[in-house]
């Protein structure tokens, strides 16, 4: 009789002590595979009542509960083999050098385009001026770029891929504004106004649009393009009027009369026509 009292509780041990190592964290990297082909990899198991937990990673945030009846097997996981250490120097990533830049003499960059579309230097630095007062990077609100001031679209229609260079930028400017002087018969005022508001605009309203910054815009550039004349016909002037004092006005009234064609582009704000050579 005491043997098999003894029996029976060895047997109620067992049971517990079964029914107590399933309900325990499984703390191997498996693999649970369930009856529709699918597997979850799990860092440890643990079983609660008719569900399995199955935590995915280490720190026990993230886990998934699936029924136990829908779980075929476990599937141990092999172990990742440790890469190890790279104890030698990485080899430094190669730096591109980047070119250097070389210095840019825009009054010469000026001068070049101007010969070449047959425009007064003085005109186009003027313009320049007015447009982006020399800034490289310019971007007006309106989406123009660079010295000149150039519009995507109107770039574009020049060949100036890059409107930030001043090269390109200034000599796409400069063809701009001698197609629009030989576009209004070399009227100066109205190729400016069509150089700031457009040309669709000018013809609209037959000459400067009624905006006040069209009309600031060429009364500014004109302003500045005469100062420019007058300061050179002072320097052309002032040798010869060393030797003798009896130079009157009216000699230098005559001699500014024979200047050069250049010198004769200077203009009034009011006036409607510049002869350019």
């Amino acid at each position: 009789m005491k043997k098999a009292i003894q029996v029976m509780g060895w047997t109620r041990l067992i049971v517990l002590f079964l029914f107590a190592m399933t309900a325990l964290p499984c703390l191997a990297a498996d693999s649970a595979v369930l009856r529709n082909g699918f597997s979850i990899r799990h860092e440890r198991r643990q079983v609660i009542g008719t569900i399995t937990r199955l935590f995915v990673d280490g720190n026990n945030s993230s886990f998934v509960d699936i029924p136990t009846a829908e779980i075929d097997h476990f599937e141990a996981v092999p172990e990742e083999p440790v890469t190890p250490l790279n104890t030698q120097r990485s080899p430094k990533p190669v730096q591109r050098v980047q070119p250097i830049e070389r210095p840019i003499d825009l009054n010469e960059v000026i001068k070049s385009a101007s010969g070449t579309y047959r425009l007064d230097p003085d005109l186009v630095n003027s313009v320049i001026r007015a447009e982006s007062g020399f800034n490289v990077r310019a971007v007006s609100p309106k989406g123009a770029q660079g010295l000149m001031q150039l519009m995507p679209g109107t770039a574009s229609q020049l060949g100036v891929h890059n409107a930030f260079d001043p090269q390109t930028n200034v000599e796409g400017g400069t063809r701009y504004l001698r197609e629009l002087l030989e576009r209004y018969n070399f009227d100066l005022i109205k190729a400016l106004a069509a150089y700031n508001a457009g040309p669709r605009r000018v013809e609209q309203y037959g000459g400067v649009p009624p905006y006040y910054e069209t009309k600031a815009y060429v009364a500014r550039i004109v302003r500045d393009f005469n100062k420019k004349k007058l300061a050179e016909q002072t320097a052309a002037q002032a040798p010869k009027k060393a030797p003798s004092k009896s130079t009157t006005a009216h000699g230098a009234s005559t001699k500014s009369h024979k200047s050069s064609p250049q010198t004769e582009a200077k203009v009034s704000e009011s006036s409607q026509r510049l002869e350019l050579t």
